[in-house]
């Protein structure tokens, strides 16, 4: 059964009759998982499995923001709490190798717990490079404010996810780490040259292309579209997304309802199709906006489609692993942070 190109929320710990009766008819490629949605590990596979009996798809993405530190959907006291991004950039400092396998390490755990639940995507890593005076919309958040080492990490956590079983999501392509403002909040601008855009924030994103999926920012590049954020601009997508980063994967836009995007939630969606992105992602499981996403997307189809197999199609089966023995390491390499 074809799905139509976009990620829905839903409002609870269950589905309401209305949200599955919307699930069946519209037919979602994926759900995405918030707070508001977990309560314990019974209680989210229930919801995980009923989306899927409902979208009448036995492997349909279902995808979470765990990143650790301030952003993690799943916490105490059923899953650990797990570092910021930034932890393992000042790791790195002190010695690369221990940086990376930490960064390993941690998202390698991050998808046993994951997959315990039937969580299958995680909306990381991040390669933003964030500069002095942005907004702390992405913070600590981020890996380092040097793009080789941004992208080695943001590589290191994609293997342990991978390892684990769970596809990555990039994000946020072409880059939040200079933005002004957060684009939950109001539109972020940045006015670099693009020179400059190429050689620090792009940089990051260059050697994490072969990832399968990526999402947008909600960010304006005035010195490529003075007027459209990345996520509904077609220069930014076509010249910078799958031109300059090379990225060729399936591309998802930030969340639409997000309030850096102007117009109608419907307004909204239209223009992220139009603009190039493969999936429209809305995120907060009001129905009403769902029932507009919906209508204002496309079924899959053509190369978004033949984005989404193959994005599928790379998932692999865990591997082997101890997790105690994983947790014991990483804690060891989180104390040398502290003693340093």
């Amino acid at each position: 059964m074809t799905s139509r190109a976009f990620i829905t929320g839903v409002s609870g710990l269950e589905l309401s009759a209305a949200e599955r009766e919307f699930i069946r008819g519209e037919r979602p490629w994926g759900l995405i998982l918030f707070k508001r949605n977990v309560e314990t590990p019974d209680q989210v596979s229930a919801l995980v499995d009923e989306f899927r009996d409902c979208a009448g798809e036995a492997d349909a993405p279902v995808l979470v923001d765990q990143e650790g530190g301030r952003v993690a959907r799943l916490g105490p006291p059923h899953w650990p709490v797990y570092p910021p991004g930034a932890v393992f950039g000042a790791l790195y400092d002190i010695d690369p190798a221990l940086g990376l396998q930490a960064a390993r390490l941690s998202s390698r755990l991050i998808a046993v717990d994951l997959i315990d639940l039937g969580i299958t995507v995680d909306c990381l890593p991040l390669a933003d490079v964030p500069v002095a005076g942005a907004d702390a919309v992405i913070g600590n958040r981020a890996y380092g404010t040097e793009p080789g080492k941004v992208a080695a990490i943001a590589r290191a956590v994609t293997e342990g996810l991978e390892q684990g079983g769970v596809l990555p999501v990039l994000k946020h392509i072409p880059g939040h780490g200079r933005a002004n403002a957060d684009s939950h909040f109001r539109l972020p601008t940045v006015d670099t040259a693009r020179e400059e855009l190429e050689r620090t924030d792009f940089a990051a994103f260059q050697p994490l292309a072969d990832l399968p999926m990526a999402m947008t920012a909600h960010v304006v590049f005035s010195a490529l579209d003075p007027v459209q954020p990345a996520t509904t601009s077609a220069t930014i997508i076509r010249q910078v997304i799958r031109g300059v980063i090379g990225f060729q994967g399936l591309l998802m836009s930030d969340d639409v309802s997000m309030n850096a995007l102007a117009g109608s939630i419907s307004d909204r969606t239209r223009a992220i199709v139009n603009a190039g992105c493969d999936m429209v992602l809305h995120c907060n499981g009001k129905l009403d906006e769902m029932r507009d996403v919906a209508r204002e997307t496309p079924e899959l189809a053509g190369e978004a489609l033949s984005r989404a197999e193959r994005a599928l199609a790379s998932r692999k089966q865990p591997e082997p692993f101890d997790r105690q023995a994983a947790r014991a390491e990483l804690e060891a390499l989180m104390d040398r942070v502290g003693t340093a």
